[in-house]
């Protein structure tokens, strides 16, 4: 146990404050407080009450005048007074103070050590500091002597703000998310849901990283184990399939989320793996379900009361059932987690109309506006108040998490799609033959057939017709996936309701697209009727 500084003021002295603890110890003390169970494959098991997925609308950023000028204010980027923050920080520490014991984790953020952050995370339960052990990357005894975080998490998940702290506060929910770009600091009330402070982190790096010549991203990466040179990113929103994708068996795992994309290539910024589990296999994706032990976290899955085997196709306490491993647990992922520059850029939408293509080749200018858009549907349980899929666009398929413009975001992209001679593609994960409820979602061996077909060069060399209603490049044939199911409209039984819901979708992305400056070549990219 180190005996680094207070952080924030607090006394962090080590009788109270359990310190970088291992796993093993961390697990003993969570079970000790009955903060959750044992399951059978050895991971911990934590509920995380009322709140089982994010809370945007409880998520707030301290508005200041360095950082004013700069930041996408808005529905995402909430302000905050500077005399609001600095009393909830207050508050925080007050709490932290008055507890027995609370968890120091010290970290990293950043694989690569050129931009890596440090980070602390003090928390009220033992086993949001085990989740933030697994998520970040741990650090050597040597980087532990002397440690100074860049960033710090102060989580007081457990407690709700009380009326009268609402009133104070002028706050009008118990919840509270607040973060300073300034002070680059953390304070979580009301939730203890722990991908708030996973999120916290990512959104710190996505204010931080173009500064430092970094593309911040919402993907995952692999590379091919025989060729460094092929290496694949995967952008979307949760539950579109970047964690499922990116693990596959033939290539090395660089990370499951969050990525920088800098001169030098592609680095993961987290140490571990946050996956969506509800309807999860050993056949389906056996790299993750055998990730999932002892030094992992298992977050709102239920457990058999005989055998506490997890249920994993039980969503009666949310459809976002998580599961967080250290990256290591991955047998092929690649350690350290950097790699070279994208050969290929996938776009992954979760359709809940059902009309758009299986996959499509886009040209750089539709590249730039589907990115910008970033359409998806926003699937159960990944955030409060979401219980079926809804059509969402969420720029840089990455939206709550953008403390900055998109249009920055979507230039860098563009800068090093162009650069470096990335091909560029939109899969559909979401639903075929009917929108939701009407269709089916698309097979998973389907979908990984596509993108072997990719990642091996197949798809590029394929031949391609326009849709005439999005003009989205479509193959007429990949080996492994039926022919009727690459064109959306063959797979509806009503060609005319297609046509429909088609040009209903269209009008929303044009809707969407005029609230963003982009040149002409890239809003005419968009859909075409």
């Amino acid at each position: 146990m180190t005996t680094a500084p207070a952080v924030r003021g607090l006394d962090l002295a080590p009788d109270r404050a359990r310190r970088n603890l291992p796993a093993a110890a961390l697990v003993e003390e969570a079970l000790a407080r009955r903060e959750g169970r044992l399951a059978a494959n050895g991971a911990f098991s934590a509920l995380t009450g009322d709140r089982t997925g994010r809370s945007p609308k409880d998520k707030f950023l301290e508005d200041t005048p360095e950082v004013h000028g700069a930041v996408w204010w808005g529905p995402v980027n909430q302000p905050m007074s500077p005399d609001t923050f600095d009393a909830l920080e207050r508050l925080a520490c007050e709490r932290l103070a008055s507890r027995d014991r609370v968890y120091v984790f010290d970290g990293f953020v950043g694989a690569d050590p050129r931009y890596r952050l440090g980070v602390t995370t003090v928390t009220e339960l033992a086993w949001h500091s085990l989740f933030a052990r697994t998520l970040f990357l741990r650090p050597t005894p040597d980087e532990l002597r002397g440690f100074s975080p860049d960033w710090v998490v102060l989580n007081c998940g457990p407690h709700k703000l009380t009326d009268d702290e609402q009133k104070r506060l002028g706050l009008s929910s118990g919840i509270v998310i607040a973060q300073s770009l300034v002070k680059r600091t953390v304070v979580i009330f009301g939730t203890e849901y722990a991908g708030e402070i996973k999120k916290s982190l990512f959104y710190a790096m996505n204010y931080d990283m173009p500064d430092a010549g970094v593309f911040p991203m919402h993907c995952s990466a692999n590379v091919d184990q025989d060729d460094p040179d092929n290496v694949a990113l995967f952008f979307g929103l949760s539950g579109t399939g970047k964690t499922t994708l990116s693990a596959d068996p033939r290539r090395d795992l660089v990370g499951d989320d969050e990525h920088g994309w800098s001169d030098h290539g592609v680095f993961n910024f987290e140490g571990g793996c946050y996956a969506k589990c509800i309807h999860l296999t050993r056949e389906g994706e056996p790299l993750i379900y055998d990730a999932i032990r002892f030094g992992s976290v298992l977050e709102n899955v239920v457990l058999d009361e005989a055998t506490r085997e997890p249920d994993y196709d039980d969503g009666s306490i949310t459809e976002n059932t998580r599961a967080t491993y250290p990256v290591e647990h991955i047998a092929n992922a690649r350690i350290p987690s950097v790699a070279g520059h994208p050969k290929n850029v996938i776009f992954l939408t979760a359709d809940a109309f059902g009309v758009l293509p299986p996959v499509s080749r886009l040209t750089p200018e539709q590249a730039m506006y589907y990115f910008i858009n970033g359409y998806t549907s926003k699937l159960a349980g990944t955030e409060a108040g979401v219980t079926e899929p809804v059509p969402n666009f969420s720029p840089c398929f990455g939206g709550p998490f953008l403390p900055r413009p998109p249009a920055l975001y979507a230039e860098m992209l563009a800068q090093r799609i162009k650069k470096h001679g990335a091909d560029v593609w939109l899969l559909n994960t979401g639903w075929t033959g009917g929108p939701y409820g009407v269709g089916s979602r698309f097979r998973l061996a389907h979908t990984r057939a596509i993108v072997s077909a990719i990642l091996d060069g197949a798809l590029a060399r394929a031949d391609f017709s326009p849709d005439p209603i999005f003009g989205l490049a479509i193959p007429s044939a990949i080996e492994g996936v039926p022919g009727d199911v690459l064109n959306p409209r063959d797979t509806w039984s009503d060609g005319d309701a297609y046509d429909a819901k088609a040009r209903d979708l269209a009008g929303r992305f044009r809707a969407n697209d005029a609230s963003f400056d982009m040149p002409d070549a890239v809003r005419a990219a968009g859909p075409c009727a």
